[in-house]
């Protein structure tokens, strides 16, 4: 009788959870298998797709997964809607339309899928985007953690608002529209019990008529995108790589509030790799950078917003620098895989 070592498994031979955190390890999913598979045409990975044969109208699907179902400042249903309708908006969309498709596990209480269906019809009606159809299907207990939500949304660009990851260029000013890290932060606190969600709520909300107040300034408007999953780190860093482009951001200008600093300080994590729900990031030509900044700030959802950074000169395409407090730079990575799971 011969024994013989088992082969040994690398970690590229299973689907890992990092691979869903829209990092490097998703890229490579997407690379590797997915993309190729389906024969989509390589370009920029955007928020949302032109639809074929109709380039005013955009189409982006999502899917929902978040643990803990409800969390302060929102829950899976009002995210899902804001999580789709932020998508549209970020390619200079008004939402037109929403499908819901939803699977439940088995023995999930009705009382508790009734608050999820209510939150999500309440933020749809508050958005102004009807649900139009969709579908729904029932698990054994263990297939899936209490619900799985899936939206797709169809939206209309406003005219003569094309932004596109890869329209960033030398001289841009970087907006942020608002406080990063809250999202992130309150969903890993709710789950695990930590205690700050006493202190912070997650932002989650709609964009899209920050969007709208931008229509004006048409082609000043570069690039957009919520940086959700991989936070801002990966938002900046997506577009510095598609617009092959050099970023610096100053780290002082960068909102942190004063709660989520310290929930990462004790939690070993970088806030700018924390996801949000109810901010976006925009490149605009530096000369329409006030006039975007006022109309950001005329409405509540974008009263904070600031000017973080600007598209360099020159310098290596893809790269983001973070100018820090003592004033060295050191370069922003995309995140790799998953800091913390289950987040939309």
């Amino acid at each position: 009788m011969t024994t013989e070592c088992p082969t040994p498994r690398h970690e590229d031979e299973v689907v890992l959870l990092g691979h869903g955190a829209g990092g490097r390890l998703t890229s490579e999913l997407l690379d590797r298998l997915i993309l190729p598979a389906v024969d989509t045409e390589q370009g920029p990975l955007e928020d949302a797709a032109l639809l074929p044969g109709y380039r005013e109208l955009v189409i982006s699907t999502d899917s929902f997964v978040v643990s803990p179902l409800f969390f302060p400042g929102g829950d899976i249903g009002s995210l899902a809607v804001h999580g789709t309708v932020n998508d549209l908006a970020m390619r200079g969309a008004r939402p037109l339309a929403l499908t819901l498709s939803l699977i439940v596990e088995e023995g999930l209480a009705l009382a508790e899928l009734g608050a999820v269906m209510d939150s999500l019809g309440k933020a749809a009606r508050d958005a102004g985007v009807p649900v139009v159809t969709g579908d729904t299907k029932v698990v054994g207990r263990g297939a899936a953690d209490k619900l799985f939500v899936n939206t797709t949304g169809v939206g209309q660009r406003h005219g003569g608002l094309h932004p596109s990851a890869a329209l960033a260029r030398p001289g841009d000013a970087v907006l942020l529209s608002g406080p990063i890290g809250l999202h992130g932060t309150t969903v890993l606190s709710t789950r695990e019990g930590l205690g700050f969600e006493s202190d912070i709520a997650s932002d989650s909300r709609p964009l899209h008529r920050l969007v709208a107040a931008l229509a004006p300034l048409g082609p000043a408007v570069h690039a957009l995108r919520d940086p959700t999953r991989g936070g801002l780190a990966a938002a900046l860093n997506e577009i510095a790589r598609d617009s092959r482009v050099a970023v610096e951001v100053e780290e002082a200008a960068v909102p942190v509030p004063e709660a989520v600093a310290g929930a990462c300080d004790l939690l070993g994590l970088d806030p700018l790799v924390v996801a949000n729900e109810g901010c976006m990031v925009a490149f605009v030509a530096a000369d329409a950078a006030d006039a975007a900044l006022a109309a950001l700030r005329s409405l509540p959802e974008g009263a904070q917003a600031v000017r973080i950074g600007e598209v360099l000169p020159q310098g290596p395409g893809g790269r983001v620098t973070l100018r820090t407090l003592v004033g060295a730079r050191r370069i922003v990575d995309m995140p790799l895989g998953e800091q913390l799971p289950r987040i939309c």
